[in-house]
């Protein structure tokens, strides 16, 4: 008796279609031509309508991720070339086209060559940000391959002259359209390379139709592209338009204006950024003459700029306070320890006065010795620092400058420091501060310095 078949839901069968649609590598991607009927553009976004031709029709369906990139608005009766994907919707159990990107079937032919070859180059890696070069900030000249007469090439050079009016520019004519413009645009850009003069290439033309532009979406120019030494900005068109040259360039520019502006700075952004590092840098330098004034006006109140010698004299009196307390200290701490020593050997007299005695006084008296040993070094580091820095202190002492004939007047109260004749009078008494002491004196005359002829 033969084996039942089993038993499948609708479900189930509808969903076992779908995947064995979706699954064959010809209905995954596929591209139908036809015409529009039926077309319904729903408030969701989402684009219904059915794609059909002289003996068959098949539903369709654009979503709206996919319709808002379209480049012209579908209609009622319109011939188009679409790309998309087969499957089934489930519930009603149809199968139904679902359009990826459409073009209108007037242009089908370029459009598919351009979709092979982008297809192609692509699978090559050719359009791999991994192989794109870096636009050099600061060029030191550019190079613009497109057509001497038209619209595009007064725009990039007044751009750049506009935005960076020092840089050399190199313009190489070519044709920009029609048979030759393809073999024209490959020889120019590998001229540029061989003489390598500028750093940066713009590569382009104005706007037109797809036939017009054909020459950028040619396989010798993509690949003359990618192959150049020097970075390439494309600009062909507007800034709807695309061509395999904007996918194989380093840069890709909306129009030729755009691929002036992204190849130079801005000189007047540069001039802004300067005067703004200037402000800061002369902030810094005002903060560091201000920090630097503070501290000097500190260190004239102090005790060491007024009384140099006194302040030394200070700390070499209290360096032998702390060295007569460190003596006295190590002193009462080795007498401690024989204490200590004498009543352990006292204590351990009557119990086991042999070995146990001699290892603890040995014991003890090593570390007596490190102790000592110790403080020693300690002070002797002590009075090295010292040292250094009298050295220090006295190598900025105002003696020094006073021992070479220098001397400090003050007032007659020693309160104020004398700059300016303009700060006493005839018959006042001042102290003038020598290296070796200190005068007593009567201001009898004044007399200013001759500066541009007059007395100030």
């Amino acid at each position: 008796m033969a084996e039942q078949p089993r038993v499948y839901s609708i479900k189930e069968l509808n969903r076992y279609i779908k995947m064995k649609m979706e699954s064959d590598p010809l209905l995954s991607d596929i591209m139908l031509r036809g015409e529009i009927s039926n077309f319904t553009h729903h408030s969701s976004g989402h684009m219904y309508f059915t794609l059909k031709d002289s003996d068959s029709r098949i539903k369709s369906i654009m979503f709206a991720s996919y319709n808002q990139r379209l480049p012209f608005i579908p209609k009622e009766g319109t011939k188009v070339i679409a790309r998309g994907n087969i499957s089934v919707y489930e519930r009603d159990g149809n199968y139904q086209f679902y359009v990826q990107s459409m073009q209108p079937d007037g242009i089908g032919s370029l459009y598919l060559a351009f979709e092979q070859l982008k297809s192609k180059l692509g699978a090559e890696g050719l359009f791999s940000d991994a192989r794109k070069r870096t636009i050099p900030r600061f060029p030191r000249a550019i190079g613009v391959i497109t057509s001497p007469t038209g619209a595009a090439v007064q725009d990039i050079i007044i751009t750049l002259q506009r935005r960076y009016p020092l840089i050399p520019v190199y313009i190489y004519p070519v044709l920009v359209q029609g048979k030759q413009a393809a073999p024209e645009i490959v020889k120019a850009i590998e001229a540029m390379n061989r003489f390598g003069e500028a750093d940066v290439l713009i590569v382009g033309r104005g706007g037109g139709s797809l036939e017009e532009l054909w020459a950028f979406n040619e396989e010798a120019v993509a690949r003359s592209i990618a192959a150049s030494r020097i970075p390439v900005i494309s600009a062909v068109g507007h800034e709807t338009d695309f061509t395999i040259a904007d996918f194989a360039a380093d840069l890709r520019a909306a129009t030729p204006t755009a691929a002036a502006e992204l190849a130079v700075p801005s000189i007047t952004e540069l001039q802004q950024q300067l005067q703004r590092q200037q402000q800061r840098l002369m902030q810094g330098i005002r903060y560091r003459v201000q920090s630097d004034k503070d501290k000097l006006q500190r260190i004239r109140r102090s005790p060491f700029f007024l009384y140099p010698r006194r302040y030394l004299l200070d700390h070499a009196e209290r360096l032998d306070r702390l060295t007569e307390q460190l003596e006295h200290r190590t002193k009462r701490i080795a007498e401690r320890g024989h204490t200590r020593l004498a009543r352990l050997q006292t204590t351990l007299a009557g119990h086991n006065p042999g070995e146990r005695v001699a290892f603890a006084a040995k014991r003890w008296q090593s570390a007596s010795k490190q102790l000592e040993q110790a403080m020693t070094l300690a002070l002797k580091e002590k009075k090295l620092s010292l040292h250094s820095t009298m050295k220090q202190l006295d190598a900025l002492s105002p003696l020094k400058v006073m021992s070479r004939g220098y001397s400090l007047v003050y007032d007659k109260q020693e309160q104020q420091l004398i700059k300016s004749i303009r700060d006493v009078k005839l018959g006042d008494i001042v102290k003038v501060k020598v290296a070796d002491g200190q005068l007593d004196c009567r201001v009898d005359s004044l007399r200013g310095d001759q500066i541009n002829g007059s007395n100030k």
